[in-house]
């Protein structure tokens, strides 16, 4: 190597014998590196910069230092350790030095052994791992892609920690223990690649190389627990499994002398990676007599003249052979042959603590979704969105992130909801009136919309891909909170009425990765902009046919039959009066059967505090009307049902998709949703007479309410779109992949619990009898099954 590169190295490691003066000057192009590689991971965070998941679980290995840490043996051990567990393991590599622009699989004849075009690392790993599929893609996402076509289960991703654009599941960061941040500056000025404090993106970090390292890893795991907890940090050595001989032209397995570990002689080393003092130091740490070391640039493909070079230093230095790097044997010239022996250290590393270590890598792929909303009625369906997804994956965690009120949806079908309370006067109805959006303003919108950022940063890269159900706004505050590109269930506007402005369409194209509309003529207007958007049914059907439980609130009262939703939002206590009110007025008109749904949201006894009524045993005596009162699902009130009074905005719909005419008042959210209902809906003046009079009219003449019936099982559509949203988060977000990857570790990791429990069980106990002393066992299967049922238990 030339002295001014290893000069260069020396000052960029921090080593003694750098010239700091000349160097010290490229540190000006460092303090512009730092403000770049910060503001594109600031944007990365934000979701201006997509990231996205690929289909299949990805462990990522990187570093924070340009080389040197021993990824490839760790990338080498973790698909080994992986493949051993009955999966199918996958490697993804940028490739280094090669020249492929799309996915290549590695290892394969002809153009997958090329170094030119793999690289030399991943043609190492592919010999060393005939099981494990490795391909080189520049873009890691679409190379993971490629491995899933290839029927892979998970995926290790070599040299992947500043690949953003790649979501990861877990993320594996090493440092170097013999030099673990060089001088502390950023490229071209020392050797990271970014700042020490980026490894609060990491799950796990690893410091490499202990074994040559002294008592200086205590101060460094201090060091590292200022970003990482110190649960996640771990040590690993590496280790000499075999030796690797070429000599007369051929490779073959070397082993040496008895009572020997490594071959005997007189050696001139050289190699071309990272750190090449490292592998010096682990050849003398072997016992082997190294008389020169020569140090090459990372990657550096070997000439003829350097082979002859090397030859040379040999017979200068009365040496006997050469060793070098498995790595280099990848760099060699075809038709290599050579006038000495040249012997290869086998390498792999071995992580201290290793079943905490797989524990650690258990917990943190255990796969986790959040469903986000924007409405109480878009809670309801996400809720059943969340219950779905929990039914289909029991081995996911499943959180939801509500942005109106307090997510009482989720938590009634025990969804663990994440965001902070946020009611509002307006109860997120803001975009229908200026005044109620001041009036949110006033009461604190701005700390609240703060305090729910505050709350996704809490749970930063927890989740994989967020799953939104409600507008652009939701869409946009997800992914300024998680950053990872999200799917939408876009139930909130549609092509019947003024469809979805350029500035929606433009995020939806560029950030979301699915859309499902509510009906086809959106699906087909917003594929036009080039987003994927599809019709799989209506969302809010879904609620109709997933919420009937079969039971029937109308049991023994009269017809025709009045359904009584005073909505959920909390305008709800002061409207309920007014649909109270209404009630007395037809009932003195006309004898019907009365039905109120409250929603779950709703405070009962609050709802009905006024002395004027009388709530006793569900019913509800207003006048001379008799109320049942029903808290169960819209669906089992509506189809028996001859027609709704609705002030809600979902479950009017709800209702009218199964065919119950809708009578609400005029306002301009009403109006919006008059637009979309059409003949199915009738509107009237916001007060008790109207509403009564037209109840009346309507109840009196079958064939309007029949029209309108008609008219809303036609508008409102089929059901089924939340199912495939299911699958597709099954399938293309590769959810199966993550839960079969979790469950198949988890259940490793309790076998070899139960295993050591076993053998532990198994171990002599003594127990003192009149003076003697006694042996016993328990026998290994029953102490198997008992901490089975122990763990149950508890």
């Amino acid at each position: 190597m030339p002295d001014i590169l290893g000069s260069y190295l020396r000052y960029a490691k921090g080593e003694s014998g750098g010239s700091s003066f000349f160097w010290s000057h490229l540190g000006l192009i460092g303090a512009v590196m730092g403000p770049f590689i910060a503001a594109r991971n600031a944007l990365y965070d934000r979701g201006v910069f997509c990231s996205m998941d690929p289909p299949a679980p990805v462990i990522s290995v990187g570093n924070l230092c340009s080389g040197g840490t021993n990824k490839t043996p760790m990338v080498d051990m973790l698909a080994r350790t992986l493949s051993d567990y009955g999966l199918s393991v996958g490697i993804v590599s940028r490739g280094y030095g090669g020249s492929v622009r799309s996915p290549m699989r590695v290892g394969l004849e002809g153009a997958g052994s090329d170094r030119s075009l793999t690289g030399d690392e991943p043609l190492m790993l592919a010999s060393r791992l005939p099981n494990v599929k490795v391909v080189v893609s520049p873009d890691r996402y679409e190379g993971v892609r490629y491995l899933k076509e290839l029927g892979v289960d998970v995926v290790v991703a070599d040299d992947a920690f500043q690949h953003r654009r790649m979501g990861r599941d877990i993320d594996i960061v090493l440092i170097d223990a013999t030099c673990p941040f060089g001088n502390g500056k950023l490229l071209p000025a020392g050797i990271l690649r970014e700042k020490p404090d980026a490894l609060s993106r990491a799950d796990i970090v690893v410091l490499t190389k202990t074994e040559l390292a002294g008592p200086e890893i205590s101060g460094i795991k201090d060091k590292l627990t200022e970003w990482i907890s110190p649960d996640a940090i771990f040590t690993a050595r590496v280790k000499v499994e075999s030796w690797l001989e070429f000599k007369d032209g051929c490779l073959r397995d070397y082993k040496p002398q008895p009572g020997c570990s490594a071959p005997e002689g007189r050696f001139v080393s050289f190699s071309a990676i990272g750190n090449s003092e490292s592998f010096h130091r682990s050849l003398i740490s072997q016992g082997l007599d190294v008389v020169k070391n020569h140090a090459y640039r990372d990657h550096h493909r070997f000439t003829w003249n350097d082979i002859d070079d090397l030859e040379r230093e040999v017979k200068k230095t009365n040496a006997t052979a050469l060793v070098c790097t498995e790595k280099d044997l990848q760099n060699m010239p075809n038709g290599l042959s050579l006038l000495y022996p040249l012997y290869i250290p086998r390498i792999s590393v071995a992580v201290d603590d290793s079943d905490k270590f797989w524990r650690t890598v258990a917990n943190c792929l255990r796969p986790e979704l959040v469903v986000a909303s924007n409405g109480y009625g878009e809670d309801a369906i996400g809720s059943l969105l969340a219950e779905k997804l929990r039914d289909r994956f029991p081995a996911a965690g499943i959180s939801a992130f509500s942005l109106v009120g307090e997510g009482r949806e989720y938590k009634n079908r025990g969804i663990a909801v994440i965001s902070p309370e946020a009611d509002m006067p307006s109860a997120g109805i803001v975009k229908y009136s200026l005044k109620a959006l001041l009036k949110d303003f006033r009461h604190g919108l701005w700390k609240v919309m703060k305090k729910q950022i505050e709350a996704w940063r809490q749970f930063k890269r927890r989740f994989r891909t967020p799953i939104c159900v409600g507008d652009i706004y939701l869409l946009a505050h997800t992914l300024w909170g998680q950053g990872m590109s999200p799917v939408l269930v876009a139930t909130a506007k549609s092509a019947k009425l003024r469809g979805h402005w350029t500035a929606e369409r433009s995020l939806m194209k560029r950030r979301v990765r699915r859309v499902w509309t509510r009906d086809d003529e959106t699906a087909r207007d917003l594929g036009r902009s080039g987003i994927e958007a599809v019709f799989s049914g209506n969302p809010v059907m879904d609620i109709a046919v997933e919420l009937y439980d079969g039971g029937d609130p109308w049991e023994g009262l009269p017809s025709p039959r009045v359904m009584l939703l005073p909505g959920s939002r909390p305008r709800a206590y002061q409207d309920t009066h007014m649909l109270l009110d209404a009630v007395k007025m037809i009932s003195e008109k006309m004898t019907c059967g009365f039905v109120m749904v409250i929603a779950p949201t709703l405070d009962t006894s609050a709802l009905f505090s006024d002395s004027d009524y009388s709530f006793h045993d569900g019913i509800l005596s207003v006048g001379s009307a008799d109320i049942a009162v029903y808290t169960g699902p819209i669906a089992s009130a509506a189809r028996r049902a001859d027609l709704l009074i609705g002030l809600g905005g979902t479950a009017n719909q709800v209702s009218a998709g199964l065919g119950v005419p809708v009578l609400s008042i005029m306002e301009r959210g009403k109006l919006v949703q008059k637009k979309l209902l059409g003949d199915a809906e009738v509107l009237t003046q916001p007060n008790a007479p109207a509403l009564a009079e037209r109840a009346v009219a309507l109840l009196e003449n079958p064939a309007a309410l029949d029209k309108m019936s008609r008219a809303g099982i036609n508008v409102m559509g089929r059901s089924g779109a939340l199912s495939d949203v299911v699958d597709y988060t099954a399938m293309e977000l590769g959810l199966d992949a993550r839960c079969k990857l979790f469950d198949t570790l988890r259940g490793i990791w309790l076998q070899e619990e139960d295993t050591r429990s076993a053998q532990s069980e198994d171990e002599p106990q003594e127990s003192e009898s009149k003076g003697e002393t006694h042996k016993w066992k328990m026998p290994g299967g029953l102490a198997c099954k008992m901490m089975k049922l122990v763990r149950i238990i508890k």
